[in-house]
């Protein structure tokens, strides 16, 4: 396993981006929350070497540099105030879903029950939009937002699942371990935005379970 040392770097650079955004600097802690992003980023890049040669490893590449770009727009809402904010949390939410789509496509082809994963994925995600709805008060935008953007990660989860089982091995262990994370960071934050009370325990675990699943997805290029 190479490039190891940017695995430190990016959860230091991401506690560092928490408390930031804690103290209500929104400019400064974007910033900060765009390099720890780079380092996952990096982190798939560099260790992926030959890889990259790869479609699959190319795309996997492609779906965390655009979740570095979705991380950045996100927190903007925290920087506009408003109407501003709100389309900020949007775009960001569509910009990841970009990003698991792009998972989702360099699976797909690997994935010999790509149906049965599929039809998996979308009973999962209407079990989890309606735990999740439940819990949450959001306007209507929002919530379609969030059936599609659930769908993708959940649809993701179950191919990632699929090519495990059929394909045991480390890269396909990690990447699976790096998407469930991903999924659960991602409930997380719904229920922490929406939800009847915003607590910071709630946003910290949000974050580091994020990172920490974008970097087992980078680390699984190693694997291949």
């Amino acid at each position: 396993m190479h490039y190891l040392w940017l695995v430190p770097i990016c959860l230091a650079l991401a506690a560092w981006f928490i408390k930031v955004e804690r103290d209500g600097r929104y400019v400064e802690a974007d910033l900060i929350k765009g390099l720890a992003s780079c380092c996952f980023v990096a982190f798939g890049f560099l260790g992926a070497g030959n890889a990259l040669g790869d479609s699959y490893a190319r795309i996997i590449v492609s779906g965390l540099a655009i979740g570095f770009v979705a991380d950045v727009i996100l927190n903007l809402r925290y920087v506009f105030e408003g109407e501003k904010g709100k389309r900020a949390f949007l775009v960001g939410i569509l910009v990841f879903l970009a990003g698991h789509v792009a998972y989702l496509l360099a699976l797909a082809p690997r994935c010999k029950n790509l149906v049965p994963a599929v039809i998996l994925g979308c009973v999962l995600t209407a079990a989890l939009m309606w735990w999740i709805l439940q819990r949450i008060e959001a306007a209507l935008a929002f919530k379609i937002f969030g059936v599609f953007y659930i769908g993708a990660i959940s649809i993701m989860n179950c191919v990632a699942a699929a090519v495990l089982i059929q394909s045991p091995g480390p890269h396909t262990a990690v990447f699976f371990a790096g998407a469930v994370l991903f999924l659960v960071s991602d409930v997380i934050l719904i229920l922490n935005t929406f939800g009847p009370q915003q607590r910071f325990s709630w946003r910290c675990a949000n974050l580091m379970l994020y990172y920490v699943g974008q970097l087992l997805i980078a680390a699984s290029l190693q694997l291949l």
